[in-house]
């Protein structure tokens, strides 16, 4: 799962505009403009959750989850 303050969140730290979120995912803009819109958790079609998530970790972003030290939040991922 993922928040639209997260997905936000993460669209800033890579750097990125929503339409660029947009392309890397495979998806609309009207659909990142959505779920960034939405209140709390994000809902949507799994697949396209699943793409946005994947092309935020493309992008070098770490989605922290719920349950982990400190809340749910992003991160930018550690360089090999």
């Amino acid at each position: 799962m993922i928040t639209a303050a997260q997905m936000r969140a993460a669209r800033a730290l890579a750097g990125i505009d929503q339409k660029t979120l947009a392309e890397l995912a495979g998806v609309s803009v009207p659909t990142i403009q959505r779920m960034e819109a939405s209140e709390g958790v994000v809902r949507g079609v799994v697949d396209t959750l699943t793409k946005v998530i994947e092309a935020l970790d493309a992008a070098g972003v770490e989605l922290i989850g719920e349950n982990e030290t400190g809340g749910r939040g992003v991160r930018l991922k550690k360089r090999a």
